[in-house]
């Protein structure tokens, strides 16, 4: 039986920080085949499993990275950054006053016309129906809360919640460096 060969873009290598964890949950810290090659040859990381698959030079042959580690540890930021994905990560990639998670858009708990500001303690994912109908108005004016208030989460806390949203492809090589719920496993 022939086995196609598995494309090098199929093979993106997991990273982790100097102490073996990843850099990041959601999304999970990956580089592709190319960048985890260069920083190999670079001398910045570490080769800690790889794939069965080998690209070749003219003068080599070299087996790509499943995992690898940073040989300088990278200090985690202690404040997440303020984007539109860390809200939405925040509260789960679901609607703050319906739970639906589609078609989500950020809103100003405090609206901006009544000078509520863009920060962590005035935003919250709201779906697009439910932004509409809140609109411009104060939560009691339109009778609607957000079922949890904004507040600024820690970095630990976005980590958890990225790990109840594990991606589509794991490769069995990073499965000793990632902490999802047993529950996901096959």
């Amino acid at each position: 039986m022939y086995h196609a060969p598995i494309a090098p873009e199929a093979c993106p290598a997991l990273v982790l920080n100097a102490d073996y964890r990843p850099l990041s949950y959601f999304p999970l810290s990956l580089w592709c085949w190319q960048d985890a090659v260069k920083a190999v040859f670079l001398d910045r990381v570490n080769i800690v499993s790889e794939y069965d698959r080998v690209v070749h030079s003219s003068s080599a042959e070299f087996k790509l990275p499943s995992v690898v580690s940073l040989k300088t540890y990278v200090k985690p930021s202690r404040n997440p950054a303020f984007t539109r994905f860390n809200v939405f990560l925040r509260d789960r990639f679901e609607c703050q006053y319906c739970g639906d998670g589609d078609d989500l858009t950020f809103d100003h708990v405090i609206p901006r016309s009544k000078g509520g500001q863009t920060t962590w303690g005035n935003v919250v994912a709201a779906c697009s129906p439910c932004n509409l109908t809140k609109g411009g108005k104060l939560p009691k004016e339109a009778g609607m809360f957000p079922k949890n208030w904004p507040e600024i989460p820690s970095v630990n806390k976005l980590h958890s919640n990225g790990r109840l949203f594990p991606p589509n492809y794991l490769h069995e090589s990073w499965m000793d460096y990632l902490y999802w719920d047993a529950e996901l496993d096959p």
